[in-house]
């Protein structure tokens, strides 16, 4: 779908609308959106529209590394799609597909994108929760596909998903009965990356976080680039794989880490007992370096 054939849906540029919806701040690289659109998270055409322009904003974003979405209302992360939208007029197929949009956007951006469900993640928000590379979810947190509630499919690739993560069988379950999973049966299903207890939530994503800022935003995206090009196609995985370790192996940063590497203890048994040890100390003797 063309970038602009929906405009005044969502390529309106941030801050154009009266009150934003989407609370963005910036630390260290890593940039923190909150949801806020009361009382229940909707995605309506204006936060949907919001959002797009700010993942248009990070296409040349070479400073952020990751993008934490949270939700400021303590019941939902996000309910679901508007259903005004879904009225069958010209202007409801219009934010019907800047929603589908909205999906392929956060799919494809070159940062790690991270979604912190703390509440209930239905229709529209399960699928934006899983269109994130990560997802963690609480013991508050619900997970689910109930369209076929309302006489319609899953919209925002809902249906897809649950078929790739939990197979034929039980995908056609849950997207027939539209019931709730848990946190923890959906990190067993697939559906979310890790269950985490509420309590524990702040310190394991800013363990997350600080390992993350040691990488560079290419590492990342080379990353994505060969996990998102195997799930499509193993083989066209391992050639652009290969490709990446070839490029890097050739560049003069690699050389310098491997001789530091090396020189701290590496390929010794200093590797069986302390290898956390050995990497601190080359990237300790690396910053001693380039003073």
């Amino acid at each position: 779908m063309p970038r602009g054939q929906f405009k005044g849906f969502w390529l309106h540029p941030l801050g154009a609308s009266k009150v934003s919806q989407l609370h963005i701040t910036t630390e260290d690289g890593i940039k923190t959106v909150v949801i806020d659109n009361p009382p229940a998270n909707i995605w309506t055409v204006g936060v949907i529209g919001e959002m797009n322009s700010f993942f248009y904003s990070l296409k040349q974003d070479r400073e952020t590394k990751a993008i934490v979405f949270k939700s400021a209302n303590p019941l939902f992360f996000v309910a679901h799609l508007d259903l005004k939208t879904i009225n069958g007029t010209p202007e409801g197929q219009e934010g019907i597909c800047a929603f589908a949009e909205m999906i392929n956007n956060v799919k494809s951006l070159p940062q790690l994108s991270i979604a912190i469900v703390d509440g209930i993640a239905r229709g529209g928000g399960n699928e934006f929760a899983m269109a994130c590379d990560i997802t963690y979810g609480t013991e508050n947190a619900v997970f689910a596909q109930p369209e076929i509630g309302v006489n319609i499919p899953t919209g925002g690739q809902g249906g897809v998903q649950f078929a790739r993560r939990l197979g034929r069988k039980k995908a056609m379950q849950f997207l027939l009965t539209g019931e709730d999973i848990p946190a923890l049966k959906a990190e067993a299903l697939n559906i979310i990356t890790k269950y985490v207890p509420k309590m524990e939530l702040d310190e394991y994503l800013e363990e997350f976080l600080n390992t993350l800022k040691a990488r560079d935003l290419r590492d990342i995206a080379m990353y994505k680039d060969i996990v998102n090009a195997s799930i499509r196609d193993e083989e066209a995985g391992a050639t652009i794989e290969l490709r990446h370790f070839l490029e890097r192996a050739a560049e003069e940063k690699t050389q310098t880490i491997i001789t530091t590497f090396l020189k701290s203890g590496g390929q010794t048994e200093r590797e069986a007992t302390d290898f956390a040890g050995l990497f601190a100390d080359t990237a300790a003797e690396l910053a001693n370096s380039s003073k």
